[in-house]
């Protein structure tokens, strides 16, 4: 029998990596019971997640009065317990864990990518940031620790980052892609869901519409997504939640299009919207991989991302989705001008799903299954 710990803070119903925690801890536990080999316990702050009697939930929640407290205390609560397990599986920086799922990236890339979009005094005071500085020096430890045995890399862009940035051994870096419930996501929800969300939203069946799926709108990219759609004459729905929801709002006007961009905050189920879609687009200035990406893609949709997302290892461009820089509007454009032909959309949509059926849960819980035996060997 393993004793597997994993470390998560807090599970977000919106989050990747909680989307992650939870499909793991589903193929595991399925694996668990047809091999009797693996003991699951989670340690966390706030768990709402998975329901499951074979896991187990260790709360540590210490008081926190900051962002550094926040990290640092829970990172100290967790680590007390690391010995009682054969392998701690951190989805947090925190040193002296056996595995680390690099779901997060590489922090200082992120602050670097950050740069680009942000004012340079701004980009200055952010990388002095105590917060910040808290993180790297966490994530350095961490990577550089002796009882480090693994990483989870999430996407060739972040192994990469990895071997770059710290002082690691390269066969401690093994790629495995995030999974997809490709039975909730699917292509038949199209004829349940689509004329119905599409009606409530005032969009006709006609018009073509991309959908953007995530809440930190700034880092995903967002605003380039708005000035794409606008400039293809496509609309867009946003699913997801940002504080400076209104800035989008405004730029929506700023660009023409305030009846063509339609906000409907976190979903449960963003499947349905998924249906109503035609597309998707993401953006994003830095996204260690993206479940959103699989998730459409198992949706029937063809993908438009950019280099600086991990899911773009899974895109061939033209064939299931395009690959645009960022900040590139006109290019962004360019691709979402191609889901204006409902035939090429719908080919983009079928090679899409044909690429998410390879990302199962059961394929990810073989893999990990495969890794901690390689770690304990």
């Amino acid at each position: 029998m393993i004793k597997l710990a994993i470390v998560r803070q807090k599970y977000r119903p919106d989050g990747g990596a909680e989307r992650f925690v939870a499909s793991a801890l589903s193929a595991l536990s399925q694996q668990k019971a047809e091999q009797q080999q693996l003991d699951i316990t989670v340690l966390t702050r706030q768990w709402n997640g998975i329901k499951n009697p074979s896991v187990h939930i260790e709360v540590c929640n210490p008081f926190k009065w900051g962002r550094v407290s926040r990290e640092r205390g829970f990172a100290r609560a967790a680590q007390k317990h690391f010995s009682s397990f054969d392998i701690v599986q951190s989805h947090e920086r925190i040193p002296g864990c056996t595995i680390y799922r690099a779901g997060d990236g590489v922090h200082k890339c992120w602050l670097e990518h950050r740069s680009r979009i942000i004012p340079e005094a701004q980009a200055k005071r952010m990388k002095n940031d105590r917060f910040h500085r808290y993180v790297m020096d966490a994530e350095k430890q961490m990577f550089e620790h002796p009882k480090l045995k693994a990483v989870i890399c999430i996407s060739e862009m972040v192994k990469r980052e990895i071997i770059r940035e710290f002082d690691i051994d390269e066969s401690k870096l093994h790629v495995i892609y995030n999974s997809v419930d490709s039975n909730r996501f699917t292509p038949t929800l199209r004829d349940q869901f689509r004329a119905s969300i599409r009606s409530s939203l005032g969009i006709t069946d006609s018009a073509t519409c991309l959908i953007f799926v995530g809440s930190g709108f700034e880092r995903k990219g967002l605003a380039e997504a708005i000035k794409a759609v606008a400039k293809a004459g496509a609309e867009l729905i946003v699913v997801g939640k940002d504080k400076s929801e209104s800035m989008y709002r405004k730029l929506a006007e700023a660009e023409g299009v305030p009846d063509r961009v339609h906000f409907v905050g976190v979903q449960e189920r963003p499947e349905s919207y998924y249906a109503a879609a035609d597309g998707f687009i993401l953006p994003t200035i830095y996204e260690p991989f993206g479940n959103v990406v699989l998730e459409a893609m198992a949706s029937g949709l063809g993908v438009i991302t950019t280099p600086t997302c991990g899911g773009s290892d899974i895109i061939q461009s033209g064939k299931n989705g395009y690959i645009c820089d960022a900040l590139d509007s006109n290019s962004l454009a360019e691709a979402v001008s191609h889901f204006c032909s409902t035939e090429k959309a719908l080919m983009l949509g079928k090679e899409a799903r044909k690429t998410a059926e390879q990302h199962s849960p059961q394929r990810l819980g073989h893999e990990l299954l495969k890794l901690y035996g390689n770690v304990l060997r």
